[in-house]
């Protein structure tokens, strides 16, 4: 445990400031939103009414919830395969919280995103480890990200 822990922690401290994860693309459907506004009760007319929001949205179409866009984290980073874990050696991977987050641009309903995420920090904490990075979502075909937040998780090994 304590090899393995200090190994990633090691590869790790060569790698701030890099790219660490680029995920593939993945289709917001209007079905996901619809499923997360069931989940969380937000049924706000921009998110779930596609005839009003063709009339008088912005952006002529029903888009994702900030929040969905950012809870779409652990499966865009690959965090939630446990046939594939992210780091050699952990056996578990908690998600710490956020140091800041912004949603600069909207993500349309029926568009593809994919997660960019940067190491900015490592370091050791008792039982473990814990990272912050910054986890940047992407819209296929537009200049501003969706979601851009400074994610922290816990690695337990």
């Amino acid at each position: 445990e304590i090899m393995s822990q200090q190994l990633v922690l090691a590869r790790m401290q060569q790698q701030i400031g890099q790219e660490i994860h680029c995920s593939d693309w993945l289709e917001v459907t209007q079905q996901r939103i619809d499923a997360f506004a069931a989940a969380t009760g937000d049924h706000q007319w921009i998110h779930v009414d596609p005839e009003r929001a063709a009339r008088e949205s912005p952006w002529k179409a029903t888009i994702a919830h900030g929040y969905l866009t950012l809870s779409l984290y652990p499966m865009l980073r690959g965090l939630v395969d446990g046939d594939r874990p992210v780091f050699e050696g952990v056996r578990q991977v908690i998600n710490y919280g956020l140091d800041k987050l912004r949603f600069p641009a909207a993500v349309i309903s029926g568009s593809r995103v994919r997660a960019r995420c940067v190491l900015l920090e490592v370091e050791t904490v008792e039982g473990g480890l814990q990272v912050c990075e910054q986890y940047t979502v992407e819209v296929e075909g537009q200049a501003k990200p969706a979601c851009v937040a400074r994610a922290i998780m816990r690695l337990y090994f």
